[in-house]
């Protein structure tokens, strides 16, 4: 299975704790951070770092389902 994940613009700060949880899956770049990949293999880093966002700008999805960040 894979996951889907973005980033809102809006929403982000580019704290860039993402990056430091995952930074093979996330990059600071510029005013923003963003996903490397939009689709990635199921990674707990990436909840990880969609639960510790201090914007909660990341979202992750299994096709329909919001899977991060968790509740």
């Amino acid at each position: 299975m894979t996951w889907h994940v973005e980033i809102d613009p809006q929403q982000c700060i580019a704290s860039g704790s993402c990056a430091a949880i995952a930074a093979d899956l996330f990059v600071v770049d510029g005013a923003y951070a963003r996903p490397l990949k939009g689709r990635i293999e199921e990674d707990e880093r990436a909840l990880d770092a969609a639960d510790v966002c201090p914007a909660a700008a990341i979202t992750v999805r299994d096709g329909a389902e919001v899977v991060g960040p968790r509740p």
